[in-house]
């Protein structure tokens, strides 16, 4: 995950600034707007706060302490700087050095790679000083995003709009996307809980919220894996994977699973799958006596058949599990890991408040063929590029179905 500063300047294409987050985001990244005075003319600043949830900077001179020198702390900790729309006027400044608002103090301040995505009208970019202003920044090892060409706000036709949201999000994932093993690899990712039916109005579920697999997907996307996301009910909004599998049931995520694994490099189960399901009756179950008994039926094991699977073929994808336990966390991880036949498991300590369900931090323990490694509290999203480094090297160790047209992968 990147964090990314959004330069948003008073062009008519501010609009689509707010799409540019929202799909920075869909692929893990963490996004500060950062408003010129002008671009709260076009969009207000509570729009992209909602989006990012976090303090939206519009002014350089913000009363508070440090406040004064907010754009170096900014500008020492992004990783790319991105300004849409580029307005022939920004354009000016950050090719001349003029930092006169906190978005041209950040540019000249930050030595993190710049993105620009150019909007005006037609004349206006095809001016020689605009023209030349591009030259120059286009020297410094500035990447542009060129504009679109069709009918422009002035009402003018030509070359000037904004390039599409999806465009400019590609253009940096570009920029940012690591050179990773698991780029062009097939990864499967579960998340979620799953909802068991016992009637046509209640089931049993979890606590589960899919934060956790759904950061797993975020950051595979992110170093070029081609994705697929199979997840149970949850309000999370999916990354931008090449496949998202919606399922209810634990029957149903073993059904979208084993279709799929055998043509992946990667599984990586983070669901919180039911281990137990009752048989659904087909009415309500009418409220009545002072107890209600239900009989429940084990579930299909994923995990353990995707495991078995391989084992009996010496073929198959690098396997990844996680343990969710309330106690005696390191024994029980471990002893699935073995039951299961899997590379990693992921111990999870659902028991504390500040990690596992529901929360955006997370502690995990990694369990893997060379012992076990802790990986401290933190966000979920990081604890998730922690995990598919350790995939990565077992990738490594095991080979890629890329260079040996199947994973050797060992029980």
């Amino acid at each position: 995950m990147a964090l990314i500063a959004l330069g948003v300047t008073g062009g008519i294409g501010a609009y689509k600034a707010v799409e540019v987050a929202r799909g920075l985001q869909k692929r893990g990244h963490d996004v500060v707007a950062v408003m010129t005075h002008s671009a709260t003319k076009f969009v207000g600043a509570v729009t992209f706060e909602a989006i990012t949830r976090r303090r939206v900077i519009t002014d350089q001179f913000e009363t508070g302490a440090n406040s004064d020198i907010e754009h170096i702390a900014l500008a020492s900790t992004i990783d790319l700087l991105i300004v849409a729309p580029a307005t022939a006027n920004v354009i000016g400044k950050l090719a001349n050095g003029i930092a006169d608002d906190f978005l041209s103090t950040l540019y000249t301040a930050t030595r993190a790679p710049v993105l620009l995505a150019p909007a005006m009208n037609t004349n206006m970019f095809a001016h020689e000083a605009v023209r030349k202003n591009l030259d120059t920044l286009a020297a410094r090892g500035v990447r542009f995003v060129e504009p679109g060409e069709g009918y422009l706000a002035c009402g003018w036709i030509g070359k000037g709009r904004l390039a599409e949201p999806d465009e400019i999000v590609a253009a940096a994932d570009v920029i940012l996307r690591p050179a990773s093993p698991l780029r062009g690899q097939k990864v499967l990712v579960t998340a979620g809980p799953t909802y068991e039916d016992f009637d046509p109005v209640r089931f049993i579920g979890n606590r589960s919220s899919g934060k956790m697999g759904y950061a797993v997907a975020a950051e595979a996307v992110r170093r070029g894996a081609n994705v697929t996301l199979i997840s149970g009910p949850t309000s999370l909004e999916p990354p931008a994977a090449r496949e998202v599998v919606q399922v209810r049931t634990a029957a149903e995520m073993h059904r979208a699973v084993m279709s799929r694994a055998g043509q992946m490099d990667v599984v990586i189960m983070a669901a919180a799958v039911a281990d137990y399901a009752p048989q659904r009756a087909p009415q309500k179950v009418q409220k009545g006596a002072d107890t209600l008994t239900l009989v429940l039926h084990k579930t299909p094991d994923i995990l353990g058949d995707l495991g078995h699977r391989r084992l009996s073929s010496a073929k198959g994808p690098v396997l990844v599990g996680f343990a969710a336990e309330t106690e005696n966390l390191l024994a029980r991880a471990a002893e699935k890991r073995a039951k299961k036949h899997v590379d990693l498991i992921i111990a999870n300590d659902v028991a504390r408040s500040d990690a596992g369900f529901d929360v955006d931090t997370n502690a995990v323990i990694v369990i893997g063929p060379d012992g076990s490694e802790p990986l401290p509290l933190q966000s979920k999203a990081r604890i998730a590029s922690d995990i598919l480094d350790r995939v990565e090297r077992v990738l490594a160790a095991h080979g890629s179905r890329t260079d040996q047209g199947t994973s050797q992968v060992r029980g």
